[in-house]
């Protein structure tokens, strides 16, 4: 693999933006690891996954040069837009953000996970794509713990039955859930939202002892802001952007 941490290669800026990206994934290892000691469990077992939205690929393979083995897009557009250029080998690559039934084809077969999947239309699309390509496609029902009117998502209550339906379409293998909690929330707020769904992953996991049609092997809760809070109340998995790559601009 060419090493993208070669940074003679790049203008001045790229590579200070690497030299930013090497300090800040110190930063966030670090948190991590002692956020995972605290609560009694092994930092291995909590994946460090690099939210990639409106970063450039050289900047995004440099981070994946750096160890980090996990990419989250938010948008199908931006992924296929990047995906060739990207340093894929070896890497998972999951989309997080919101998918829509017309965009499934154009995803599916390039993303190990779909973390967003939150209706039996979107599944049964996934589903179907993936049984013509002769794939299996990893997917995480994506839960409005918030119960936010403007976000995607399905309720918490209803998150059981939808993944008893969908946990039987060939081609789809749910692994557990994903939440977002409310933006504007104060730390302790965010915690509680936290233990709710961690609560909820419990049960619907005790629901299947067996593992018969699904498995809660991955809760993905925390971000930037919250990750070491998430990682101490049971995520196996945090989406980390910004504290990563720096602030962005969100409006491209």
């Amino acid at each position: 693999m060419e090493n993208s941490s070669d940074n003679k290669a790049f203008s001045p800026e790229t590579a200070a933006r690497f030299h930013d990206v090497e300090e800040n994934l110190k930063v966030i290892r670090f948190r991590l690891e002692e956020a995972a000691v605290r609560s009694g469990r092994n930092p291995d077992d909590v994946i460090l996954m690099a939210v990639t939205k409106t970063v450039p690929v050289e900047v995004i393979n440099h981070a994946l040069s750096l160890g980090i083995d996990y990419m989250g897009e938010n948008r199908v557009q931006e992924l296929n837009a990047k995906y060739d250029s990207l340093t894929r080998d070896g890497k998972h690559i999951h989309l997080i953000g919101h998918l829509q039934t017309n965009k499934v084809k154009q995803v599916v077969g390039k993303v190990e996970m779909i973390q967003s999947v939150d209706s039996v239309r979107v599944a049964q699309a996934i589903a179907s794509r993936s049984r013509e390509l002769g794939i299996v496609t990893n997917a995480l029902v994506e839960v409005n713990i918030g119960k936010e009117e403007n976000k995607s998502g399905v309720l918490p209550e209803e998150a059981y039955e939808l993944i008893c339906q969908i946990s039987e379409f060939d081609g789809l293998n749910v692994q557990g859930l994903m939440a977002i909690p409310p933006a504007d929330c104060e730390i302790a707020q965010t915690i509680k939202y936290f233990e709710e769904i961690y609560k909820l992953f419990i049960d619907i996991g005790t629901k299947n002892p067996h593992n018969n049609s699904y498995t809660m092997k991955h809760l993905s809760m925390g971000m930037s802001a919250d990750y070491a809070e998430a990682v101490m109340h049971g995520s196996t998995m945090v989406r980390v952007g910004t504290a990563l790559f720096g602030r962005r601009n969100y409006s491209k």
